[in-house]
């Protein structure tokens, strides 16, 4: 009998998630039978903590649910074919340290990983956030080579890889991010302006002089005053691409306006909002591309990793806080 760790959502978020918000439960997995539903038993090697869960709890969840979330898993013991023991897969079985599964919702890791890439950048760059960066820019912004692109949250999982596929489409691309190291980080992956938005007097004055032309793109996961700031600064016939509402996920009160309709109509704008599973079954497109230019070195990456599956909620906690740069991993 083999027993499964869980953290689970004790209790819906009010604000900021607190560690009192989630309980670790043990559970007894059954044992895989010949010809039974379940064919496969996996353990988790690393977890992936994102912003997204925190307003898909709410909508999602009941209290008492495992929470939600993504992890490259090892499998352990197979009565599937389709699946040898010691692959690796992506699965979306939550915050969970083992589990069973019958390999319906389960994703091998492409043929052609690198054994000196890790496995983790599954759950980032070559994985969900890479891919929301790779869709949101190609098929919502529609960048073009002399654009100029505005990402903000740049240093972060999807951010970083927004401002560097930019650069590789042959855009100016422009980054903000929440400390100075950040910002440093994004002028060496090769953003052409970044600042620090918790810094500058005026976010106003930042925006244009980072690019005194305007915006072609705008690539927003963040929302509040930022996004109703920068609308002002789009070029005509701009497009945004709102991916997040980071600065709103923690409110327990409704922000209010400035609004929006006055500068997309005289600029004529395009705004639309996006998931990644939209293009799900362009997934392998993407992912190939990913890994392609991660191996040329073309797309860099950082991860920002926690040890201990005990320290989940802890990890996602400080990802929520913006303490993260790049991706947030959790090690098991």
């Amino acid at each position: 009998m083999v027993t499964a760790k869980a953290w689970v959502l004790k209790k819906h978020f009010e604000g900021l998630p607190k560690t009192s918000d989630f309980d670790l439960k043990i559970i007894e997995l059954p044992k895989l039978k010949d010809g039974g539903k379940w064919k496969l038993l996996l353990e988790s090697v690393f977890l992936s903590v994102d912003p997204y869960m925190r307003p898909y709890s709410r909508r999602d969840m009941k209290e008492g649910d495992i929470m939600i979330g993504t992890q490259v898993a090892r499998i352990v013991e197979s009565k599937n074919p389709a699946f040898t023991v010691g692959a690796f897969v992506v699965a979306r079985s939550g915050w969970r340290s083992h589990f069973i599964s019958d390999g319906k919702d389960l994703q091998l890791l492409p043929s052609s990983w690198p054994e000196s890439l890790p496995k983790s950048l599954a759950l980032g760059t070559v994985g969900m956030p890479g891919l929301t960066a790779y869709f949101g820019l190609l098929e919502v912004c529609k960048m073009k080579p002399g654009e100029t692109v505005l990402v903000n949250a740049a240093a972060g999982a999807v951010g970083s890889v927004v401002g560097q596929l930019a650069k590789i489409g042959g855009c100016k691309v422009v980054g903000c991010a929440g400390s100075d190291d950040k910002v440093a980080y994004l002028k060496k992956i090769g953003f052409d302006e970044a600042f620090n938005y918790k810094t500058v007097t005026s976010l106003d004055e930042a925006l244009r002089k980072a690019s005194p032309d305007g915006y072609d793109c705008f690539f927003d996961n963040v929302g509040g005053e930022f996004a109703s700031i920068a609308i002002n600064q789009m070029k005509k016939y701009g497009r945004i691409a709102v991916c997040g509402a980071i600065s709103q996920y923690n409110d327990s009160v409704p922000q209010k306006g400035p609004y929006i309709q006055i500068p997309m109509i005289f600029k004529e704008l395009q705004m639309e909002g996006f998931i990644v599973t939209r293009w799900s079954n362009r997934r392998e497109e993407g992912v190939k591309a990913l890994l392609k230019w991660v191996m040329e070195g073309k797309l860099k990456y950082h991860e920002q990793v926690t040890e201990g599956f005990e320290n989940m909620p802890a990890a996602f906690i400080g990802m929520l806080k913006g303490e993260n740069l790049g991706k947030a991993i959790v090690k098991v």
